[in-house]
């Protein structure tokens, strides 16, 4: 029922959006005598608040087009290289001739490659835009690009915890040996749980290193409002008040999902204040002229309010799994609840953490615990960073991160970097005797 509200004050509110972006285009036109006026920008800047802030966001573009290695501009082609109904896996093609030329510009050798596995969590994998770019000059870079619940008919069938799990073994093995992952926030638990079975399993085209960033591994430590509301509602509570019906016209109607809105709500009523500021200095940028600030704030807001949906199956197995009962921190993680996961069989996979000193969503110590599970792999291959004066989103984006984290990240990956298949599987067996 929510659901349906919710597409019906969409609908309805289209009109007064479509009035107000005609009111901004007519006051904001500089044949009207009044828009050189305080009062005319200030009612140009009402028009324009309201409209940004009532609009439906759809998927946001990557707006990737380039990026440069060595001062030598290098195209890049967002490219869907593996696919399954459920997740692309995307991968930022550069321009082989250009990427030949910035490389023999200082002798460099073959990009590693990386996978960001992007979290499964109400905003698409476009939220780590600034992740991607900040690693694209260093890296071969690939990222988990989630399908919108609400988007997928329910013929396709069901999509769990183990389904995403399967997900991130596929694609290791499609992009091959020795690359390396970076899970942000959510993927923490599941990307753990693939590479302990594919280290179990001795399987060939496990990764050369794992970073985690912000993730929660381990919610016991410091817990943080979130996981205080996981812990203090039962399950049924979480049923009845979070999961919805997907409505028509989508493709994914009568698919119980957990939407975007009702998770974007809950992080917008954690910072309340903040964003009610933010949208007071966007009219005020906007009646002042400042467009370079008025610019970062629509950028900001077209990538935070644009949300996707997760499956029921997803969302509540995370919820008891992760969040109520620690399976994997607890060392009772199963797999089809059979195949026991065994975070200790990683002996050649190096592992990196990142946390955020002021990290709200994942606190201090739950990314940190996944150095205690991984308990046979040896301290030289192991990193451990807090940076410090960042919240979650810190953790991954902004200046901070492109200037602190990303170069210890990367200087981290260069050191585990293997040259070919052969070389990687020299290295592991003598790290095994």
């Amino acid at each position: 029922m929510l659901y349906s509200l919710v597409e019906m004050n969409r609908a309805a509110m289209a009109p007064v959006r479509l009035a107000a972006r005609a009111s901004r285009a007519a006051l904001s036109s500089p044949l009207n005598p009044i828009s050189n006026t305080d009062y005319g920008k200030s009612l140009s800047a009402m028009a324009d608040v309201f409209e940004s802030a009532t609009r439906y966001y759809g998927k946001p573009e990557w707006r990737i087009d380039s990026v440069k290695i060595n001062s030598v501009p290098v195209p890049v082609t967002p490219t869907v290289a593996w696919h399954s109904p459920w997740c692309n896996l995307v991968h930022f093609r550069k321009d082989p001739d250009a990427l030949a030329a910035a490389r023999d510009a200082k002798r460099l050798g073959p990009q590693p490659r990386m996978i960001i596995a992007a979290p499964l969590s109400g905003h698409y994998a476009t939220l780590l835009r600034g992740t991607v770019e900040a690693f694209l000059p260093t890296h071969d870079v690939y990222i988990t690009d989630w399908q919108d619940a609400r988007m997928s008919p329910v013929w396709l069938g069901r999509f769990d915890l183990d389904d995403y799990i399967d997900h991130i073994r596929s694609m290791l093995t499609y992009v091959g040996p020795g690359a390396h992952v970076l899970g942000v926030c959510q993927p923490g638990p599941p990307v753990l749980a693939a590479i302990s079975m594919m280290a179990e399993d001795d399987d060939p085209a496990r990764p050369a290193t794992m970073t985690f960033m912000g993730s929660p591994i381990d919610c016991r430590q410091s817990p943080t409002i979130p996981n205080q509301l996981a812990e203090e509602r039962p399950l049924s509570w979480f049923e009845e008040n979070m999961i919805h019906t997907v409505p028509a016209p989508y493709p994914g109607i009568f698919r119980r999902v957990y939407p975007g809105f009702v998770q974007l709500a809950s992080f917008m009523n954690m910072n309340w204040s903040r964003h009610v500021d933010a949208q007071w200095k966007f009219f005020n940028h906007l009646v002042g002229g400042d467009g370079d600030n008025a610019g970062k704030h629509r950028e900001f807001y077209d990538e935070y309010l644009s949300v996707l949906d997760l499956t029921e199956e997803f969302y509540l197995q995370t919820i008891v799994r992760v969040f109520q009962e620690h399976h994997l921190a607890r060392g009772n993680f199963r797999y089809r609840s059979t195949r026991l996961v065994k975070p200790s069989k990683v002996r050649d996979v190096a592992l990196m953490t990142v946390e955020g000193e002021k990290d709200d969503i994942s606190g201090i110590g739950q990314t940190q615990a996944a150095h205690d599970l991984c308990s046979k792999l040896p301290d030289d291959m192991k990193a451990d960073y807090i940076q410090p004066g960042v919240g979650h989103y810190g953790v991954f984006n902004g200046n901070r991160f492109r200037t602190e984290i990303a170069p210890r990240v990367t200087q981290f990956t260069r050191r585990f970097t293997m040259r070919d298949a052969d070389e990687a599987a020299a290295e592991r067996l003598a790290v095994k005797a």
